[in-house]
């Protein structure tokens, strides 16, 4: 049976749910925006939306990728980890003096390269996503250190670092990233045969295999663009911070999961969505930044999003029983 043929008979997410899904986490983040405008009059200010729009941003585009591999049932704990390795590899490219786009691109291949050692260590070595990927983040911050010796490496390139402070049409820069990963996310996972693999896969990898879909390239494929999501991250945070340093992102794996999971995404495989963790994410960074404004201790953000957590998964293991 050629892979065309099986297409149609590979599960694909349904549209009715998402679209509810989506109205109902937009009107959540529009009564949120609301609650905290009313609560505090810092909230509707200009530098404080824009500085929750970039707060929200990297986190947006972890989640886009986080949710390639969540749904083939896998994870991947270590973009955290490539987050803060990226920087450090641009920052010490641009000392080095190689030019911003080649810094770039070797940052981002970079990237792709740990995406497929994950998938080669879940496909060739049969080893769990968890472990594989948990080994990855604690490397990559070893490396990270030997490479910066323990401390930061400064970036003089003005035209990178003020990109990230840079507006346009009003909007923040970093949210124009988000803008431009979603789209082709959408159409990858929404629109093409191959986001229709990934569902496959995560509903029954057995299955999907015996169907003639090629199991082992998505996941190598989910790993990559996933890895690859993080390494931009990491461009992107370099550009803001203004530095390399190995240390940054500690525990945003976590956000991107959580993004994901409030997004809609079943931490069982095989639901999912772009649109529900680019949600998911600004719900989270309004969350915080509202705490902020609001002098709330930072531990309660933390309970917060524990609980957000524990709730939405439990009410998806609720749903796949009543599915059964």
């Amino acid at each position: 049976m050629s892979v065309e043929t099986t297409t149609e008979s590979a599960p694909a997410p349904r549209k009715g749910t998402n679209i509810l899904l989506g109205l109902t986490l937009l009107g959540l983040l529009l009564a949120l925006w609301l609650a905290l405008g009313l609560s505090t009059a810092a909230f509707w200010t200009p530098n404080n939306i824009s500085n929750l729009l970039r707060q929200g941003a990297m986190t947006a585009i972890l989640a886009v990728g986080q949710t390639f591999v969540i749904i083939t049932a896998g994870i991947d704990l270590s973009v955290g980890a490539i987050v803060g390795f990226t920087s450090v590899i641009i920052a010490w490219l641009l000392q080095a003096g190689v030019p911003l786009w080649a810094s770039i691109l070797l940052t981002l291949l970079i990237g792709v390269a740990i995406g497929a050692f994950h998938g080669f260590g879940i496909v060739r070595m049969g080893l769990p996503p968890f472990i594989i990927t948990l080994a990855t983040l604690t490397s990559l911050r070893g490396i990270g250190l030997l490479i910066t010796n323990g401390s930061t490496i400064s970036i003089s390139h003005e035209g990178f670092t003020n990109f990230s402070r840079a507006d346009f049409l009003g909007v923040p820069s970093l949210f124009w990233m988000v803008i431009l990963v979603a789209i082709p996310a959408f159409v990858f996972l929404h629109l093409s045969r191959f986001g229709r693999y990934l569902f496959a896969v995560g509903s029954n990898g057995e299955a999907a295999r015996l169907s003639g879909v090629n199991v082992n390239r998505t996941i190598y494929l989910a790993y990559i663009l996933s890895a690859t999501c993080a390494a931009l991250v990491g461009v992107l945070l370099a550009s803001r911070i203004g530095i390399g340093n190995a240390t940054q992102a500690e525990g945003w794996e976590l956000q991107a999961i959580a993004s994901s999971v409030i997004g809609g995404t079943s931490l069982f495989g095989a639901v999912g969505s772009v649109h529900g963790p680019l949600l998911g994410a600004f719900i989270l960074a309004t969350i915080n930044n509202g705490a902020n404004l609001l002098n709330v201790n930072s531990f309660w953000q933390r309970i917060i999003t524990g609980l957000l957590i524990i709730v939405i998964v439990y009410f998806d293991q609720l749903r796949r029983r009543g599915t059964r």
